[in-house]
């Protein structure tokens, strides 16, 4: 294969070009690789678990924020969300360590605007019921057992 053909995979069949590119990595042949392309998708998969992480955490405070502030709904399904996003922040913590650094103050205060947005959008309380700055701690966030 040829790299202007591998080239034109990328935009024709992305899973055909990732093999490609896999297989070409496993035989060394480096000079027929599609460097701007791999570096674009490897520079990717950082983003993607970062958006991964924010994402478990913005669904966990944004039902926290419905279970405190709407208790008669509360349900084991919202329940169960939260316990499976912590979960998975578990998980991804494990396998990329340096996302921790994602679980600061000032991360978390980004996220949680946007899951209190959520959740004043879905509840159709007056924005006022819920606090502006995130009332719960990183701790808090991830305990398997917190519910407020």
């Amino acid at each position: 294969m040829q790299l202007a053909e591998l080239k034109a995979l990328y935009d024709q069949d992305f899973a055909v070009w990732a093999e490609k590119t896999a297989q070409l990595l496993e035989s060394r042949q480096f000079n027929l690789l599609d460097l701007p392309n791999l570096i674009e998708e490897v520079r990717d998969l950082s983003k993607r678990e970062l958006d991964r992480l924010l994402s478990s955490l913005r669904l966990i405070l944004h039902h926290l924020l419905k279970w405190q502030y709407q208790p008669v709904l509360r349900s084991t399904s919202r329940e169960n969300t939260i316990y499976r996003e912590r979960l998975n922040i578990q998980s991804y913590l494990e396998d990329s360590s340096s996302l921790k650094r994602y679980l600061e103050p000032e991360s978390i205060g980004k996220v949680y605007r946007l899951a209190r947005l959520e959740a004043i959008k879905e509840t159709r309380l007056a924005q006022e019921v819920f606090p502006v700055d995130c009332p719960y701690k990183i701790e808090q966030i991830l305990d398997l057992e917190f519910l407020p």
